[in-house]
């Protein structure tokens, strides 16, 4: 088994090893409730990690994800590995886990791409594409837009524009699986050595693409609701999966929750840099842009050059990523705290 058809590339090639007589290096190809499936040279096993690496994890993203490398004791005649280590991440789609934990849940490692899959129907969102590519941008890998079910769109252009508005340097991308349009636009990013993630809400087409781009049934597909559009979970766990072409694809279940997870204000400036640029112009530094005198966010929402319903998204997530910080950094707590503090003396100072 040749571990390049599975993504092992030249900035692999760099790392530090360090292996012991008795181990070998392998790839995360599944996970499913702490079970883990991988692939080394000799083959594919089922997985657990080693008592002392489970004993010193002290976050869940201490924990191998899918596309993860690891450092593993295969027992060849058992068919079975004991992981023991994870090589080093490059990259990594995260996410908050759903419900009232703050905590990481690792969608994908070691990707090269991350393509948003969005269908041309009902699933058509550009609020919901704003938070995936803020996240997108953060993973450490390219975001590249896939606009899928282009059958389905009579009015393919004007959705065009309404992404490209938003995505700025982002690769827009239109496929149609049903009719074996636009293929080709995919391969600059899948290749040997190569690794992309299909993330993407229920029945945006994840699976038929993964299935299109294999040239056979791999994933098994739903038809969506006629009445919606909406989808069902088709694919149930992440896997990893080799294409004929060259590279891999991480194929994922649709997210019906897709909450931030420690997002840097870099990577909101890069989902919304039109109006970081607006804000670079208002008069104070420290503009909160609500009704200070000179605000250049505030002008451009009265002429029309930004729109409400994107000024409201990147308010939200902005609240939302401080929110995480306040959960996950004790220093960010400190910060916010004292921050109301002042404003409260503020208030009191104020002459009635």
């Amino acid at each position: 088994m040749n571990l390049i058809t599975y993504g092992w590339n030249q900035h692999l090639k760099d790392l530090p090893l360090n292996l012991m007589s008795d181990q070998s290096v392998g790839r995360i190809i599944s996970e499913y409730k702490g079970q883990y499936k991988l692939i080394t040279e000799r083959g594919e096993y089922l997985a657990e990690v080693a008592g002392k690496m489970r004993h010193q994890a002290e976050t869940r993203q201490d924990f191998p994800a899918v596309g993860d490398w690891v450092v593993v004791r295969e027992r060849h005649s058992e068919h079975k590995a004991t992981i023991d280590r994870i090589l080093p991440r490059f990259s990594k789609f995260s996410r908050k886990t759903a419900g009232s934990a703050t905590t990481e849940q690792i969608v994908a490692a070691n990707i090269d791409t991350v393509f948003l899959v969005m269908a041309l129907n009902h699933d058509f969102n550009l609020r919901r594409l704003e938070r995936y590519l803020t996240m997108a941008w953060e993973s450490g890998a390219n975001p590249v837009i896939l606009l899928s079910k282009a059958d389905l769109c009579d009015d393919l252009q004007d959705k065009r524009t309404a992404v490209d508005s938003i995505a700025f340097g982002v690769p827009v991308l239109t496929v149609s699986a049903l009719n074996d349009e636009g293929k080709e636009q995919l391969a600059p990013y899948l290749g040997t050595g190569k690794t992309g993630v299909f993330l993407g809400s229920s029945g945006a087409g994840k699976s038929t693409l993964t299935n299109w781009l294999c040239g056979r049934q791999i994933q098994t597909v739903n038809a969506v609701r006629t009445d919606d559009d909406r989808g069902r979970h088709t694919t149930t766990n992440r896997e990893l999966i080799v294409l004929p072409g060259g590279g891999v694809i991480i194929d994922t279940p649709g997210m019906r929750e897709l909450q931030l997870w420690a997002a840097s204000d870099s990577s909101l400036d890069h989902s919304f840099s039109d109006v970081e640029a607006l804000a670079a112009n208002c008069r104070f530094g420290d503009c909160t842009h609500q009704s200070e005198p000179g605000c250049a966010v505030q002008k451009a929402l009265k002429d029309g050059r930004l729109s409400a319903e994107r000024y409201r998204s990147y308010l939200k997530l902005q609240r939302e990523l401080a929110f995480v910080r306040r959960k996950t950094d004790p220093q960010a707590r400190l910060i916010e705290k004292a921050h109301w503090k002042k404003i409260h003396v503020q208030m009191r100072r104020r002459p009635k």
